[in-house]
């Protein structure tokens, strides 16, 4: 199922008037008069007038559709920093935004007043895409990231955003947790620039407990967009005490990274910090983040960052040919002192793995 196509972007039919209800472009007919969602592995079935678990997913007059298409909740200007892409454009501006619902249950989310939120309005800014990537010209930030909840749940205002922003020369980038299935995978993160992968954990009974979803899903999601995109790949594992901040859970989980998409993606561990219904958990020591750090370099991954707490060592990144110092952190702003602008260390020459500039990426329009 889908929507009528006009080159690269799709002539969306507003469902019963409503201009912020839009076909779904994942769903199949179901029994006993249902459809169903396939967009994520939950594949949610569903009878006329119910949502999915994520909640911005219904069944409308037959049809699976999404109810939270222009409507961007907590548009902002982040350093890029912040998501935390480190590799890509470091020490510019993106603009962010998200919208209200997941599909994870995640019971430590930072964000949950946005991701279980039971209204599509909340804290909303009405915005088409189109206007989305006028913003961003006019403030003058290169990229623009889906980010907050997860695009997954928003997949198709987040591509026809994406389609708009580099019809102007900006770049997408999802921050996402990567739970979708092949075919909307392909759609939402073919679509985008550069990509942060949260990587939960490297467990399955983990995503269990904590996430209500399936590791497997997670790492295939995680292969594709190192293997089959142009997109630019990070990860992020936020270490919760007594959960998967062990160094056997660390060590399978750089081991797994290093076999499947090589020694060059950067991986960021973050401090968990007691949320939604884990608030009888410690925060993460900042010795814990650091020693997961020299795990994850000790097994052969050249790019390992700390993050949510000071720490120069774990923010800076180095040249894996001679060790010289190329970016300089502090909190999320970068300072570029001995990278080149073609990305290569100006003290030996060794290329760096990243997009440090704008043109570094296939048909971007933006100057050096």
């Amino acid at each position: 199922m889908g929507s009528e196509e006009t080159g690269h972007q799709k002539i969306r039919e507003r469902i019963g008037g409503d201009p912020h209800v839009v076909e779904s472009d994942f769903w199949s007919p179901a029994e006993g008069g249902r459809v169903r969602c396939e967009v994520c592995p939950r594949r949610c079935r569903l009878r006329d007038g119910q949502r999915g678990l994520c909640f911005v997913r219904a069944a409308r007059e037959g049809k699976v559709v999404l109810t939270s298409y222009g409507r961007a909740t907590g548009l902002s200007v982040d350093p890029i920093e912040k998501k935390p892409l480190y590799h890509f454009l470091p020490g510019t501006d993106v603009l962010s935004f998200g919208t209200a619902g997941c599909n994870l249950t995640c019971r430590y989310c930072q964000n949950w007043h946005l991701s279980r939120a039971e209204r599509t309005d909340i804290a909303a800014d009405l915005a088409e895409p189109e206007e989305v990537a006028r913003l961003a010209v006019s403030l003058g930030t290169p990229s623009v990231a889906f980010t907050y909840n997860d695009p997954v749940v928003f997949l198709e205002y987040a591509v026809d955003t994406a389609i708009a922003c580099r019809a102007k020369g900006i770049r997408p980038v999802a921050v996402t947790a990567g739970y979708v299935r092949r075919a909307a995978r392909a759609e939402l993160l073919g679509a985008m620039d550069a990509v942060n992968i949260d990587l939960k954990a490297f467990s399955e009974d983990f995503y269990r407990r904590f996430t209500g979803g399936h590791l497997g899903t997670v790492l295939e999601t995680i292969e594709y967009v190192h293997n089959e995109t142009n997109a630019w790949l990070e990860l992020t594992n936020l270490l919760i005490p007594g959960e998967n901040d062990s160094d056997e859970a660390i060590e399978s989980l750089v081991r797994w990274v290093v076999n499947h998409v090589g020694v060059d993606v950067p991986v960021h561990f973050s401090a968990f910090f007691p949320s939604f219904k884990m608030l009888d958990y410690p925060s993460t020591q900042p010795s814990r983040l650091s020693h997961a750090r020299r795990i994850a370099m000790d097994h052969g991954v050249r790019y390992a960052y700390t993050g949510n707490v000071p720490d120069r060592a774990g923010s800076e990144t180095l040249c894996h040919g001679c060790g010289a110092l190329l970016v300089r952190r502090s909190g999320f702003r970068s300072m570029k002192l001995g990278l080149g602008r073609d990305g290569q260390c100006t003290a030996c020459g060794t290329v760096i793995p990243g997009v440090f500039s704008a043109v570094d990426i296939p048909g971007s329009s933006l100057p050096r």
